[in-house]
């Protein structure tokens, strides 16, 4: 079995727009935005309390050292990880993204539309998880731009300063791809009931035509996990 990436994570997302939207439309595209929020409002919510235990303030400092993924060393090794180009550090911290798996996924499946509503929604759901009271904005992203645009208000950052992440707060994307499926499954099952599961099953079946029954599987053994909780 290979590794789980980005990429795997991306194709869930992307195939979740597809089946939804062209199923039920706008109410589709309605219940994929509050599945991507709800996913991301868990991250958050997770890195929120790992903070809250080791007596860390809910800023934008704590939030990025907290956060729960790196990039995988096959993304690495494809030369296509995360890259981001800082505009401003304070009082808001402002980048440009300018290279991301996620897009480069959502674009070979010719699904940017998704990307954009994706993209949209994630990280200020993942921001409002961790602290409702932050600000995070994405005026615009790479899937219809040449890059994205991320804001953290009111961040005052200094150029200098780093963000170390705690290897112990890291999950595999396996986790991150069991989480997303299960989220997006819940979300829209309950929503659409038996229509519903045919969707989820339908990109169930996708995913295992694209990497194999196996990963497959493996996106269901996490159907049991508590995601609202560390």
């Amino acid at each position: 079995m290979k590794e789980f990436t980005e990429r795997h994570h991306a194709f869930i997302a992307a195939v979740f727009y597809d089946e939804l939207t062209r199923a039920f439309g706008e109410r589709g595209k309605a219940a994929f935005v509050m599945a991507t929020q709800r996913y991301a409002e868990q991250r958050g919510s997770r890195m929120a309390q790992r903070a809250i235990r080791d007596g860390k303030p809910l800023n934008f400092t704590t939030y990025k050292e907290y956060g729960e993924w790196v990039n995988t060393k096959t993304i690495v090794d494809a030369g296509e990880s995360n890259q981001s180009i800082p505009v401003s550090f304070a009082p808001d911290f402002e980048y440009k993204v300018v290279r991301c798996p996620w897009a480069a996924q959502f674009k070979d499946m010719g699904m940017q539309e998704g990307g954009v509503c994706y993209c949209t929604h994630l990280d200020k759901s993942i921001a409002r998880g961790f602290n409702p009271y932050l600000t995070f904005e994405v005026p615009q992203s790479m899937h219809d731009h040449e890059y994205c645009i991320q804001i953290l208000r009111n961040a005052n950052f200094t150029e200098d300063q780093k963000f170390e992440r705690n290897p112990e707060n890291i999950k595999g994307f396996d986790y991150h791809c069991g989480h997303s499926y299960k989220t997006y499954s819940q979300i829209t099952n309950a929503i659409f009931a038996s229509e519903g599961h045919r969707v989820s099953s339908n990109v169930l079946e996708r995913f295992a035509a694209e990497y194999g029954r196996d990963m497959a599987d493996v996106l269901l053994s996490y159907k049991d996990v508590d995601f609202d909780v560390i």
